[in-house]
């Protein structure tokens, strides 16, 4: 087991993209980190091998008391060396919002042995950002992440987002540039999803918003590849790019198919066959785990849905898959069109390949 995860799913407001579990009741943290150092001590046993990675994600974990992120690592990090399960050169991300980084705060995460920060940026455009609900503006964007490499952090992930409503490409090339001056070791970019539920897409379905045009989605994540790699990134995932080194530890044991223990309400865990997800309600996971008593869902998966899986996942990355897991008509086809390259025995992606990589996918399985 490779990870842990921890979800932590407090915000002090609410992104108007966001479908992942989250909550704006701050008051119910003290009794959700209790219930969290719970789970942890009755699941510490599934830890088989040496924890490599500890990422701390959200909700907005920036929003916990340091007193809080103290007692959760601590705990964790001496039961690990307890136990003989700490890997050397541990990573341990935490991921924070521009507008919660104090110098102080900064400066305590990084005593607590928090190495690695990943900040929710999105946009560098205040415009674009009270679109889709931020609470920091572009000003506190760049401060913070001065701020982190003035407390000595020198592993700084960002995230950006494309594809906003009414974003235009000069917007888009304007964050580009500002991310790539501010000198960070990772920029993770995705492509706006309007997801069911969330209050972008109920803007966008009563006609409030309008969705940009998809070929000018595609020429903006051309444009990220291209200035990114141009810029001394590595293209390492679809959706990520890292100063050589850098790479996420943890993001990359996913894509690995490497087995790894979530933690918190709505946290997933996977030990290689088994996928399990604990309840995605903050008051029934505390009263849970406060009594010793989880009751996780547990998908068993078949071998085909794990080869599936893999070659979903590999195909992601600059790592490729091997060319014995799929058909080999089918690849050499998409090989000729430019859309995947062999190497020695692997299949990989081209940026081309990225555009369409879900029908890949489906024609080589």
């Amino acid at each position: 087991m490779a990870g842990i995860y921890i979800h932590i799913p407090f915000c002090k407001s609410r992104c108007k993209y966001c479908d992942f579990f989250s909550t704006t009741h701050l008051e119910k943290q003290h009794s959700y980190v209790d219930a969290l150092l719970t789970e942890w001590k009755d699941r510490q046993h599934e830890i088989k091998a040496p924890i490599q990675t500890i990422y701390i994600g959200g909700g907005t974990p920036s929003t916990l008391p340091v007193e809080y992120l103290r007692n959760i690592v601590a705990t964790i990090d001496n039961d690990l060396s307890r136990l003989q399960l700490r890997g050397m050169n541990i990573e341990i991300t935490l991921e924070a919002n521009p507008g919660d980084i104090t110098l102080d705060k900064a400066k305590a995460w990084s005593d607590l042995g928090i190495n690695r920060l990943s900040i929710g940026i999105q946009s560098f455009d205040d415009q674009l950002l009270t679109i889709i609900g931020r609470r920091h503006n572009a000003e506190q964007a760049r401060n913070a992440i001065a701020i982190a490499q003035a407390a000595g952090f020198k592993n700084i992930s960002i995230d950006l987002m494309y594809a906003l409503p009414g974003q235009t490409m000069q917007q888009w090339q304007y964050d580009v540039a500002q991310a790539i001056q501010l000198g960070v070791q990772h920029i993770s970019s995705y492509g706006l999803i309007y997801e069911d539920g969330t209050v972008l897409t109920t803007l966008l379905e009563h006609g409030v918003i309008d969705a940009i045009d998809e070929d000018l989605e595609l020429e903006m994540y051309d444009y990220l590849v291209e200035q990114l790699t141009a810029n001394g990134f590595i293209h390492y995932e679809v959706s990520n790019f890292a100063q050589e080194g850098r790479e996420s530890k943890h993001n990359s044991s996913y894509w690995n198919d490497i087995p790894y223990l979530g933690m918190g309400a709505g946290a997933h865990s996977y030990n290689g066959h088994q996928r399990q997800w604990n309840v995605s309600n903050l008051d029934s996971y505390i009263e849970q785990a406060l009594a010793h008593n989880l009751q996780p869902e547990i998908e068993t998966l078949t071998e085909e849905q794990h080869r599936t899986e893999k070659v979903m996942l590999g195909l992601r990355t600059n790592q490729g898959i091997s060319l014995s897991m799929v058909n080999n008509q089918v690849a050499e086809k998409f090989i000729q069109q430019g859309l995947l390259v062999q190497q020695n025995e692997q299949l990989i992606a081209t940026t081309k390949g990225y555009h369409i990589l879900n029908r890949i996918i489906e024609e080589l399985l």
